[in-house]
């Protein structure tokens, strides 16, 4: 399952132009690599589950909301400043 979610946001990621889509691409893409990371920690030990491996599924999620928020606030500041630009461009031509 982890590995078709990473499959599905990568692709999903690569074929599409909208920014804001590939950010939730990216973070479907992520999401699979915490299934899989949880998966190898129960699959390689099943009595007693690698500690580490959690911790380090649980760093990548705050890292995921962080970038995730970041990037939304760039998309947002791109998509004013493109805006801002074509509709003072088009006064001037006028």
């Amino acid at each position: 399952m982890g590995v078709g979610l990473f499959v599905l946001g990568t692709v999903r990621m690569l074929l599409t132009v909208d920014d804001v889509r590939r950010i939730v691409a990216l973070n479907i893409a992520s999401a699979g690599v915490l299934v899989v990371l949880i998966a190898l920690a129960t699959v390689l030990n099943p009595e007693e589950p690698d500690a580490v491996l959690h911790a380090l599924v649980l760093t990548g999620i705050v890292i995921t909301v962080s970038i995730t928020g970041l990037a939304l606030v760039l998309v947002r500041r791109i998509e004013r400043a493109e805006k801002h630009a074509s509709n003072s461009g088009g006064a001037e031509d006028a």
